[in-house]
């Protein structure tokens, strides 16, 4: 199983670390043997009685990491389909993978923060409908194919990408389940679950579950679509609880305590587990570094 972390690009607890502080933090990861870098995707974060946050932009974040960096995969986890014309994002990720020599993965999701969607002047309408007219595009776009779309939300008109995709750069996305699950069995290669802390809790088995019937119902083998997961640690000096904000889904413990965790995930046949450190910082890249070579070691 690949092991990478979340990226300290801020959140809606935490301010984003400048850019030297996200740099030293994934070249430590590099060091520490980790397999990827993940960036999310957000321009603002407004929740009542919450301090306004807001967030580094993750293009800019990977296109900087794709020239620090020499080994370790980038990828975004996800992107709102709202904020980009998907024919102009295929574009920019046959850019970058070319620029970090095939080490992208592509998150794209649906969003969900409607506050910042209405603050930045972007539709809150469809936002489903885009997301599927966005992935089909894409899909299409960074197979090498020439794509007129004459969607409702996205048109394109013998679009083509010059120079050609040198790769399939996987496309991986989020679901809850419903109709966006049916989006990710059709046209997506990874899919995450997050955030927790054991295989068996009970909201990602229902999705796993409902993810391996969404691919039945497309015509598609449900393993053609890799698991992946996210997983939420929070180490004994964090200021700040996980993600979620229950510590029931933080992954707690020493080295060998987290190597077992992400042991289980691969158990239950999770190909890849990105982790949210709190606190994120050098130092829980180093510890996670070394439950990585506990857990290889077994």
């Amino acid at each position: 199983m690949k092991v990478g972390v979340i990226l300290p690009m801020g959140s809606h607890a935490n301010p984003p670390g400048s850019w030297a502080e996200v740099r030293a933090y994934a070249s430590a990861a590099e060091a520490a043997g980790l397999d990827s870098l993940w960036a999310f995707d957000h321009a603002i974060f407004r929740f009542p009685d919450q301090p306004e946050r807001g967030a580094h932009e993750p293009w800019t974040i990977l296109s900087l990491l794709a020239a620090t960096t020499s080994r370790i995969e980038l990828g975004t986890m996800v992107l709102g389909m709202r904020f980009r014309h998907p024919a102009i994002l295929a574009k920019a990720a046959v850019t970058l993978d070319e620029a970090a020599e095939g080490r992208l993965t592509l998150g794209v999701g649906a969003g969900w923060h409607d506050p910042e969607y209405r603050a930045f002047g972007f539709p809150l309408d469809h936002r489903l409908g885009r997301t599927e007219e966005g992935f089909q595009i894409l899909r299409r776009l960074l197979d090498g194919e020439r794509v007129t779309f004459p969607g409702d939300f996205w048109q394109t008109d013998d679009a083509v990408l010059l120079p050609p995709p040198a790769r399939r750069i996987p496309l991986l996305s989020s679901a809850r389940g419903g109709r966006m699950m049916r989006i990710v069995a059709r046209w997506a290669d990874a899919w995450n679950g997050a955030w927790v802390a054991r295989p068996d809790d009970a909201v990602l088995a229902a999705r796993n579950a409902e993810l391996t019937q969404a691919c039945e119902e497309v015509g598609r083998d449900p393993r053609a679509v890799e698991r992946t997961v996210g997983v939420s640690i929070r180490f004994p000096d964090a200021d700040l609880p996980g993600p979620t904000g229950n510590r029931e889904k933080d992954l707690m413990g020493d080295a060998a305590a987290l190597a077992a965790g992400l042991h289980a995930f691969a158990e239950a046949g999770y190909g890849h587990a990105m982790i949210w450190p709190e606190p994120m910082t050098i130092a829980s890249v180093e510890r996670i570094g070394e439950a990585v070579r506990i857990l290889r070691d077994r």
